[in-house]
């Protein structure tokens, strides 16, 4: 291997395998210092520097400059080489990994290899990418050789390969695909400021336009919905709800709540709470099923909300007013600045700053220690009887179950019976003397008996 040659092979690999000519270099001159270590000993302090310009080696030994046709040519080639290889693999590893952590949050394309267990090979080309179950979208099933589109979620070294973990439950899934389906946002017209999504069920996605001709829901949304149904159809079915952003959080808020219809939102900023108030028929719908409407908005708001009617915000008020005045050391008129804060329970007032109440109730550090202590008990309290009001009823529940278990059971045992009495009775008559008929029925024309339906 003399000095033209060497060029040519960090030319090579440069080319073929995309690694930076530095890095091959250094990997050449790593393997010629193992190789003179081999004949010298490993003990040898060994400087080994390949010119970059035309192929030269310079070796030095404890001081003493070595013959460089020696070096690269009569000792260790073997071990050079094996060596080389070696750094080349893991420069080659490197060069993935730097390529893929760049796109961590990106979406890419590539096509199911086959399953492992619940996981999926990916093929990206360069790599072999894994999609493990716990980042497939729920229900969702891939098949060998389908093109699939995911965002990268992790990439990590594995000895000599790199592990591309992916992920179509990333938020960022969607936000990759609307950029992708609307040329508005790629253009950035269009800007998505939130998202929240439960993958496999719903996502909400709050957009605002830079351009006041350009309406940005209606943008999304496409003619006919297309736009927006290529999304959902690549998410297998998930509801997209497309919200318009405003910086007011009472305006935000009702838009993140749709289709429910908001009467008012009160806005607890200590708390970080938003309290909105609906109509008795909009209560269900503004929550949505198991709460993931309310859930959704509260993410993507970044708010907690909590949904009430009046009715039930009154009632909330008047208990906290009365529960908060039970407290030793909090006065009637702090209870109610209490509560027009947003404070409407114990464990809302076990949190509580104590600057912020000091400065409410011109309070000194140990009152409101005190106060927050009183709190924090009556609390517990609160949350060990819910948890056994909830356990009682769950007993009622269980007990109810196995009472109508019960009764379907003696239901189903009479039905058989009775079936078997009908079963049994037509077999009767059949056996009787036909010359002896009831006297009532002897004039009459005889019928052959007919047989009973089964019941139950």
């Amino acid at each position: 291997m003399n000095a033209s040659e060497i060029l040519r092979i960090v030319d090579a690999i440069h080319r073929d395998k995309n690694i930076d000519k530095e890095i091959v270099f250094e990997g050449i001159e790593a393997a010629l210092v193992s190789a003179l270590k081999k004949y010298h000993g490993e003990e040898a302090e060994i400087d080994v520097k390949i010119n970059q310009e035309d192929g030269s080696v310079t070796a030095v030994c404890e001081g003493e400059t070595l013959d460089s046709e020696e070096v690269v040519g009569r000792i260790g080639a073997q071990t050079a080489k094996q060596v080389m290889i070696q750094k080349i693999r893991e420069a080659e590893r490197d060069a993935l990994y730097d390529e893929y952590e760049e796109q961590i949050g990106e979406m890419v394309s590539g096509i199911v290899q086959r399953y492992e267990g619940a996981a999926a090979t990916v093929s990206l080309g360069n790599v072999e990418a894994i999609l493990p179950r716990s980042e497939q979208i729920p229900g969702e099933t891939h098949h060998a050789n389908e093109r699939v589109r995911c965002t990268v979620y992790e990439v990590r070294k594995a000895g000599s390969r790199v592990k591309v973990i992916l992920s179509r439950r990333a938020p960022q899934l969607v936000q990759r695909l609307f950029e992708q389906e609307i040329p508005e946002i790629a253009d950035g017209v269009i800007e998505i400021r939130a998202m929240a999504r439960e993958p496999g069920y719903r996502s909400k996605v709050a957009v605002s336009s830079s351009d006041a001709r350009v309406d940005c829901v209606g943008a999304c949304v496409g003619v006919r919905g297309n736009r927006i149904k290529n999304i959902v159809d690549e998410l297998s079915g998930e509801r997209i709800d497309i919200v318009r952003w405003d910086d007011d959080l009472e305006v935000l808020i009702p838009n993140a709540l749709q289709p429910a219809e908001v009467e008012q939102v009160i806005l607890c900023r200590i708390l970080g709470r938003a309290i909105v108030l609906v109509r008795e028929d909009n209560l269900s719908l503004a929550i949505g099923r198991r709460g993931q409407n309310v859930r959704l908005a509260s993410k993507l708001s970044g708010w907690d909300i909590e949904i009430m009617t009046q009715e039930e915000l009154a009632e909330s008020i008047d208990r906290a007013v009365e529960g908060f005045s039970g407290i030793e050391g909090v006065t009637f008129e702090l209870a109610e600045k209490l509560v027009e804060e947003g404070f409407l329970s114990y464990d809302d007032l076990s949190i509580i700053e104590p600057d912020d109440l000091m400065q409410m109730g011109g309070l000194s550090e140990e009152q409101v220690d005190k106060i927050v202590e009183q709190a924090e008990a009556r609390a517990e309290e609160a949350e060990a009887a819910a948890a056994a009001a909830r356990r009682k009823k769950n007993e009622e529940a269980r007990q109810a179950e196995q009472q109508a278990a019960a009764e379907a059971a003696a239901a189903a045992e009479g039905g058989a019976e009775e079936a078997e009495a009908a079963e049994v009775a037509p077999e009767n008559a059949e056996s009787e003397d036909p010359a002896q008929p009831d006297a009532e029925t002897a004039d009459e024309p005889s019928e052959e008996p007919k047989e009973a339906p089964a019941e139950g």
